[in-house]
């Protein structure tokens, strides 16, 4: 009898957990969401193709914003969120931040059939602390991994008191098509969304990261930062003299999406590869060398124009002036933004 009782104390916790963490998919699972993204590139010619690629998402508000990852949405001429039932709608990027790897966009109608996520506070996280994670890996659709919070890191200017992102470290398998996917405790609150992984072999190893809620609502969800469409590097020294740019740096655009902001000013983006130093660029493309009349030339003037659009008006946010560098020519244009 002593023995049976010692069985049924060890065993019962485990099972109380499994049942648990089943329980907790099932409650939250519906207001996980896969998104299909198509991206245009263009060769050398000019000729344009259409690549398809697929991340997850989820559910923030009965308005139809979804939180996802910046990398998945950036790029991406079409937008399609699928839920749970299979129904697909098309949706919009409103605001993303690259540096941090989060996105919010909207889907263009929505009928409020599916249930809303509760966001947590990413704050009272520990290392150690049991999580979650959704998603899509390798197009297998609502895949669950669990796994526990192995680190916390944050990335800051090294020259200005200013943070960038801040990450969760995991266990959870994570592999391509989780990318975007929500990281809850288990309490069923998203705490993080997922972003990379770390990988000698090209799969998952052991090390994946997660964008914290926190600085996801600070970035994408309480900012009223614009999105551009423009995907672009700040070069550095070597790279500024070979393409020479009149100024130690700039923002070298590599692609713009059709129908942004900044395919309806004109920009451009690059079509010519190169490979420099281990890293592939899209050359050829305008490089931002001003905004409003603060020099693009390092991540310090980018925190400076952050401060400074931070302190503008609703009505002044709306539209800026851009100094760019097109083939050789210094030229300025005008960027703007309709009101939603």
């Amino acid at each position: 009898m002593k023995q049976y009782f010692l069985l049924t104390i060890i065993f019962i916790p485990s099972v109380l957990y499994a049942q648990s963490l089943s329980d907790l998919y099932k409650k939250v699972s519906p207001s996980v969401v896969v998104i299909e993204t198509k991206e245009k590139t263009e060769n050398t010619y000019g000729h344009a193709s259409y690549m398809g690629s697929k991340g997850s998402g989820v559910l923030i508000s009965d308005q139809g914003e979804i939180l996802t990852a910046a990398h998945v949405v950036n790029n991406a001429e079409s937008i399609t969120v699928i839920f749970h039932d299979g129904q697909r709608v098309p949706a919009k990027v409103v605001r993303l931040a690259v540096v941090a790897d989060v996105a919010l966009i909207k889907l263009i109608y929505f009928n409020g059939n599916y249930p809303v996520i509760e966001l947590g506070n990413s704050d009272l996280t520990d290392v150690g602390d049991d999580i979650f994670i959704i998603g899509a890996p390798f197009g297998i659709e609502y895949s669950l991994s669990k796994g526990i919070i192995s680190g916390i890191g944050v990335r800051q200017s090294r020259m200005a008191d200013f943070t960038f992102a801040e990450f969760f470290q995991t266990d959870a398998a994570i592999n391509h098509g989780n990318s975007g996917g929500p990281m809850f405790n288990m309490k069923g609150e998203v705490i993080g969304l997922v972003s990379y992984i770390v990988s000698e072999s090209g799969g998952f190893d052991g090390i994946g990261f997660a964008a914290t809620i926190n600085m996801t609502k600070q970035l994408v969800i309480d900012s009223d930062r614009k999105w551009t469409g423009i995907n672009g590097i700040l070069v550095d020294q070597e790279l500024a003299r070979l393409l020479n740019i009149p100024q130690s740096s700039g923002l070298l655009i590599e692609s713009v999406v059709a129908l942004s902001p900044a395919f309806m000013a004109d920009l451009r983006g690059g079509n010519i590869p190169l490979h420099l130093n281990g890293q592939k660029l899209n050359i050829g493309g305008d490089i931002i060398l001003e905004v409003n009349d603060i020099p693009i030339v390092s991540e310090n003037s980018i925190i400076e124009l952050i401060k400074s659009v931070s302190l503008m008006d609703e009505k002044e946010r709306n539209s800026f002036k851009l100094k760019i560098l097109r083939a050789g020519k210094v030229q300025e244009v005008i960027l703007k933004f309709l009101n939603e």
